[in-house]
């Protein structure tokens, strides 16, 4: 079997070696090497399920990278996300440029493929136009190839765009071919196949704890499919005085999501339905972990991968979440790592495994 070395990059719980490791074939794999994370607890999770091959920091502080032959990440989006225009101009600077020790790691490992995630935003950036005319310079030579894939495309049970970027320096870079159209998309129905509609607490299938009776009340009032307005229809007693002042707004908020359909984007706080459509198709509550790793995306069973993902049990709810909704939904990056895969798998000449970690 020829394996193919791999590094992620602002790795989080690793959602996208997950989708990388998945790819793998009889003839051909990707064995991850070495990943960075900032937050101790989401690497805590990388490390449970890929190894202890992670540096826990800042990655400014990486000595060096080892050399690789694809290296993967998404520098944190905040400063290019519309969700993160509220940020003061030092913050968002420095999430900004992060990008920057992306193309130091492609200078010290030298992979053959890169591939970097964000929000779509992204390539409408200056700092992007910035990084690409980095990563084309004769120096490290990549070609490169972007564009936004929507999740629901590949396999994932969700409606998310994320902006992908694949550069090569062995020719023109692969790009995943969609493996599903709307009429096939994967539903929250059949994502949800199986889990029960209350929650029994086994590997996290449980909820916001300690929800107000007045909060379960306002859940009867939105309908499958429905919203705020809905519940303001439906149950004007109940209204939050924030929400009777304003009368227009995002259809998300407080949404309860359609059995039949893809899910919405999964964010980190899934559990609170004020800030988004996160509430159970049926269930009068917010989605449970569980639901939303699999609304992600995730593999159903609790093993390490290729066969499944560790949640592991010891961590605040939280933790887990945010790692959850920061994450690449797996199957697309199982897309693209197939893409990547065969196409490093069909170039002749190349010398894996180059030098060791």
């Amino acid at each position: 079997m020829t394996t193919f070395r791999l590094i992620d990059l602002f790795a989080g719980i690793g959602g996208m070696t997950c989708g990388f490791v998945q790819a793998n074939r009889h003839a051909a794999s990707f064995e991850p090497i070495f990943a960075v994370e900032l937050e101790e607890p989401l690497a805590q999770i990388y490390k449970r399920n890929f190894g202890d091959h992670i540096h826990v920091g800042d990655i400014k502080d990486v000595a060096e990278f080892p050399v690789a032959d694809v290296v993967i990440g998404g520098p944190p989006c905040q400063g290019f996300s519309p969700l993160g225009r509220d940020r003061d101009a030092d913050s968002r600077a420095l999430l900004n440029s992060l990008w920057r020790h992306f193309v130091r790691s492609l200078e010290e490992s030298e992979p053959y493929i890169f591939v970097m995630e964000n929000v779509p935003e992204l390539l409408r950036s200056a700092e992007y136009a910035a990084f690409k005319k980095r990563v084309t310079s004769p120096k490290l030579g990549y070609v490169v190839r972007e564009g936004v894939l929507l999740a629901a495309d590949f396999g994932a049970p969700q409606l998310r765009r994320r902006a992908i970027v694949v550069g090569s320096r062995i020719g023109e870079p692969p790009w995943p071919t969609a493996t599903h159209s709307p009429e096939r998309y994967v539903t929250v129905r059949r994502a949800l196949k199986g889990v029960p509609l209350e929650p029994d607490g086994r590997r996290w299938h449980r909820s916001r704890p300690n929800i107000r009776p007045s909060s379960i009340e306002r859940y009867k009032a939105v309908p499958e499919g429905g919203n705020r307005f809905d519940l303001a229809k439906n149950r004007p007693e109940l209204l939050p005085p924030c929400w009777q002042k304003k009368k227009s707004g995002t259809t998300d908020v407080f949404g309860r999501l359609w059995w039949d359909r893809p899910s919405f984007t999964i964010r980190t706080e899934f559990y609170k339905p004020e800030k988004g459509r996160f509430l159970h198709p049926e269930a009068h509550r917010p989605l449970t972990v569980r639901e939303a790793a699999l609304l992600q995306g995730f593999p159903r069973r609790h093993a390490k991968p290729p066969l499944g993902f560790v949640f592991p049990e010891d961590m605040p709810m939280t933790i887990v979440a945010k790692g959850i909704g920061n994450a690449v939904p797996p199957p697309l990056a199982q897309a693209i790592g197939a893409a990547v895969l065969d196409y490093l798998a069909d170039a002749a000449g190349l010398e894996t495994g180059r030098k060791a970690a």
